[in-house]
């Protein structure tokens, strides 16, 4: 019995450290007070309605969409070829390869941001928005490499050479076998990705410039200059529209199924 208590007592301490955070900030989103303070000695939706129709937030909740649904897909689109090469046709040196390929992983995303800015942006003049997406399809690969390559090693190479056998083409056996069996790491991988890029703070620092800024960035530069509740208010809106997005894409897609 007193062994009972004591877990249930350290579960909830868990979800308390875990939840207290949002928790703060999510009352210090609906202050009406002028400055952030929690907690808030009244409560109203002005904030929320203010930083819906800032027109700074509007664009750069934009541009973080972009940025990350198109940084997301190319980073797939070069990152599952690239795993199954990897798993099926490892070439003399795969140790090296592999590390290199997934260097963005342990190198610190602000030299990434750096290097970006000083051999691409500077040196070729690249546009704004081009040196954020290339900048964030380099550090998303890596991510999409890691999670599908992880998924074809376990996935059994005796199933695509029965469909070869059966008279089907390579591509016939990655498009109608292999896909299908490893789409649960494909998902993975969109969502680690997605999240990553758009919470991305780093890189992102270094290759934003005048007229196109992420979330993040904007939300950085406005605590800067301001201490009203409006960033707390935005976090919530944010956590609130990652919930929805969750709900609905598994209503959706069903997306539990395949986990």
């Amino acid at each position: 019995m007193k062994e009972g208590l004591f877990s249930r007592a350290i579960l909830w301490l868990v979800f308390l450290f875990l939840l207290g955070p949002f928790i703060i900030v999510f009352l210090a989103g609906f202050s009406a007070g002028e400055t952030l303070a929690f907690p808030p000695t009244s409560y109203s939706l002005r904030w929320i309605f203010e930083v819906l129709s800032a027109e700074e937030f509007q664009r750069a909740f934009q541009t973080s969409l972009e940025i990350g649904l198109l940084a997301t897909v190319v980073a797939l689109l070069l990152g599952v070829p690239v795993a199954y090469a990897m798993s099926r046709m490892p070439p003399p040196g795969m140790g090296a390869i592999k590390q290199i390929l997934t260097s963005p992983l342990i190198v610190p995303a602000m030299l990434v941001g750096l290097g970006l800015l000083r051999h691409f942006v500077l040196l070729v003049d690249a546009p704004v928005f081009l040196g954020l997406l290339i900048g964030h399809i380099g550090l998303l690969t890596p991510y999409a490499v890691r999670v599908v390559y992880a998924s074809l090693v376990n996935l059994r190479v005796d199933i695509e050479e029965a469909a070869i056998t059966l008279g089907a083409s390579r591509s016939q056996t990655f498009f109608l076998i292999v896909l299908p069996n490893i789409r649960s790491a494909v998902i993975a991988a969109f969502f680690l990705a997605f999240v990553t890029s758009f919470n991305q703070v780093p890189v992102s620092l270094f290759l934003t410039g005048p007229g196109i800024s992420t979330l993040p960035i904007e939300m950085l530069g406005h605590m800067e200059n301001s201490f009203d509740p409006s960033i707390a208010a935005l976090s919530t809106l944010l956590v609130l529209f990652t919930m929805a997005f969750v709900l609905v894409t598994e209503k959706v897609l069903g997306i539990s199924k395949y986990m």
